[in-house]
C-alpha cells in the first residue's frame, strides 16, 4: 500500500561476544564468518530484518599480538643495591654541600686539615637515615632468607643466621639513634622525621578503598555499602588492615599478571579493571619511594645543621629534584618491565576506544544505541548518554564514557610509549647535570654532579637496550603482520 511504510525501519548493529573457538555466541543467526556478524532487529510484525549500511559490513581483524623476547631483569636484591648505591652518592655529596671546607688555603693560614668538618656531622641522624634509604633492601634480604621450599640444613641455618643478624642490627642501630635524637632535639624537630610516614599511611590507605570496591564488593550485603563497612571500624584496625594490605601487595609486585587473551567483553574490562588496579598501585609505590627518599637526602641533613652554619639552600633544592626524578625513573623501570607494558598493551588492544563526535556532522549516518554485550567494530557510531561516538580501535568493548578506558587506551595502545618517556625525563635530567657541570666553579658542585651522573648513566644505558630491542621486535612483528595480510 502507498505510504503504508514511512521508510525501512533502523537496525542496530552489533558485534556479538566470540568464545574461546572464535565462533559467534549468538544463537539468533548464523554465519559463514567467525569474526563478522550482524544481528538485525525487526520491527514488530514484520517477518524480515534489515540489515545496515555499509558499517555493518566492515570486518573486525583478529588481533594477532606481538612477541617480544626476554630481556634480562635484575634480581630483586641487586636491584636494591643499585638504588641504595644511587641513594647514599647523593646522600654523600649532600654531605660534601653542606660540611665543606675551605682546606686549599695556603699553609700559613690553615682554616681546616680536613675536606669536611667532620665534627659537626651528627652520626647518629647518618645512621637513621641510612636505615630508612636502606628499607627496601632489607626487606628484600628478611623476604629472601625466609625460603620457604625444601632446603637442607646448612642452608635453613644461614637463612635463619642472616635473618636475625639483619632484623637485630637495624633495630638496634634504629632504637640507638632514636634515643639519642630525643634526648638532643625537640619534638618539633622529630615531628619533621615522622612526617613522611604520616602521610605513608593515609596514602596507601586511599588505595586500599579503591581495592576493596573491586576484591571485597562481593562480601558486603545487598542492603550495606562499603563506606558504612569501613566506617564502623576503629582506626586501628583500619590501620591494622591497611598494613596488612599494603604488605601483601609489596609481595605481589615482583608478580607478573597473566593476560587471559579472551574475546568476552565483560571479561575485557574486568581485566583492564584489574590492571588499572595494579598499575595505579605500581605507580604510587614509585612515587612515594622517590619523594620518601628524596626528602630523607635533601631535606633532613638541613633541618638538622646549625643555624649558624652555611650551606647552599639552591644545591639542596636542586638535589631534591634531581633525587626524585632519577629514583622515579629507575623504580618505573624496574616496576612496569617491559613485559609488564606489552601485558598492558595487549589489554588496551582489546579494550579499544571511543572519540566524541558532534552529533551535527554525522546526522544522516547511522547510529547505533551502545550496548555493553558486544563488540563494536573500528569506524561506527553508537549512542550513549545522549552522546555520539565513534570507535577507534579493532575491538572496542569499553565504556564510552568511561574516561579512565581512554586514558588506558591511550598510554598503553603503543607499547613503547611508557618507555619512550622514561627515555625523555632521563635523557633530560642527564644534559641538565651537563649543563651544571660545564658551568659549575665550586668544587664540591662538580664532584657532587659527576658522582649523581655516573649513577644515570647506568639507569639511561638500560632504558636504551630495552628500546633499541623492544622497537625492532614490535617493527618485525609489524612487518609480519602486513605481509601476511598482502598474501
Amino acid at each position: 500500500m502507498a505510504g503504508g511504510r514511512r521508510g525501512p525501519s533502523r537496525t542496530s548493529y552489533c558485534r556479538t561476544p566470540l568464545n574461546e573457538s572464535g565462533s559467534l555466541g549468538g544463537s539468533g543467526y548464523s554465519t559463514s564468518s567467525p569474526i563478522t556478524g550482524v544481528r538485525s532487529r525487526t520491527r514488530s510484525g514484520s517477518g524480515t530484518g534489515l540489515t545496515s549500511p555499509p558499517l555493518a559490513t566492515q570486518t573486525v581483524i583478529p588481533l594477532k599480538h606481538n612477541k617480544i623476547p626476554e630481556l634480562p631483569l635484575e634480581k630483586s636484591i641487586l636491584f636494591e643495591f643499585h638504588l641504595l648505591f644511587c641513594h647514599f652518592i647523593a646522600l654523600f655529596v649532600h654531605y660534601v654541600n653542606i660540611y665543606k671546607t675551605v682546606w686549599w688555603y695556603p699553609p700559613a693560614h690553615p682554616p681546616s686539615c680536613t675536606s669536611l668538618n667532620f665534627h659537626l656531622i651528627d652520626y647518629n641522624l647518618l645512621i637513621l637515615i641510612s636505615i630508612v634509604l636502606a628499607r627496601r633492601l632489607i626487606i628484600a634480604v628478611v623476604k629472601e632468607a625466609s625460603h620457604g621450599g625444601k632446603i637442607s640444613v646448612p642452608q635453613t641455618v644461614i637463612f635463619v643466621t642472616t635473618r636475625f643478624a639483619v632484623l637485630t642490627g637495624t633495630g638496634w642501630s634504629l632504637c640507638r639513634s632514636l634515643i639519642y635524637l630525643f634526648r638532643t632535639y625537640s619534638f618539633l624537630n622529630l615531628l619533621f622525621l615522622c612526617y613522611p610516614f604520616g602521610m605513608y599511611i593515609p596514602f596507601f590507605r586511599l588505595k586500599y578503598l579503591k581495592r576493596s570496591n573491586i576484591s571485597s564488593v562481593a562480601n558486603i550485603g545487598p542492603n550495606e555499602t562499603i563506606t558504612t563497612v569501613e566506617r564502623s571500624k576503629d582506626y586501628l584496625t583500619v590501620l591494622k588492615e591497611t598494613l596488612k594490605s599494603h604488605t601483601n601487595q609489596m609481595h605481589s609486585l615482583n608478580t607478573m599478571p597473566t593476560h587471559a587473551c579472551c574475546l568476552s567483553p565483560d571479561l575485557i574490562r574486568n581485566e583492564v579493571e584489574h590492571l588499572k588496579v595494579d598499575f595505579n598501585w605500581r605507580m604510587k609505590e614509585v612515587l612515594v619511594n622517590a619523594m620518601l627518599s628524596a626528602y630523607y637526602i635533601a631535606f633532613v641533613p638541613v633541618w638538622f645543621i646549625k643555624s649558624t652554619q652555611y650551606y647552599d639552600k639552591r644545591w639542596s633544592c636542586e638535589l631534591f629534584i634531581l633525587v626524585s626524578v632519577s629514583t622515579c625513573v629507575i623504580l618505573t623501570r624496574h616496576l612496569l618491565p617491559p613485559r609488564y607494558c606489552d601485558l598492558l598493551h595487549k589489554a588496551a588492544a582489546h579494550l579499544g576506544c571511543w572519540q566524541k563526535v558532534d552529533p551535527t556532522l554525522c546526522s544522516n549516518v547511522l547510529q547505533h544505541p551502545w550496548s555493553e554485550e558486544y563488540m563494536w567494530p573500528q569506524g561506527v557510531l553508537v549512542k550513549h548518554n545522549k552522546n555520539v561516538y565513534k570507535a577507534m580501535g579493532n575491538y572496542n568493548v569499553a565504556v564510552p564514557s568511561d574516561v579512565s578506558h581512554f586514558r588506558f587506551y591511550f598510554f598503553f595502545n603503543k607499547p613503547l610509549r611508557i618507555l619512550n618517556i622514561l627515555i625523555i625525563i632521563e635523557g633530560l635530567v642527564i644534559l641538565y647535570q651537563l649543563y651544571s657541570l660545564l658551568c659549575s666553579e665550586k668544587w664540591h658542585q662538580t664532584i657532587s654532579l659527576a658522582l649523581i651522573l655516573f649513577s644515570n648513566y647506568y639507569a639511561f644505558f638500560q632504558l636504551l637496550r630495552d628500546r633499541i630491542v623492544l622497537g625492532k621486535a614490535y617493527a618485525y612483528s609489524a612487518n609480519a603482520n602486513s605481509e601476511h595480510k598482502v598474501n
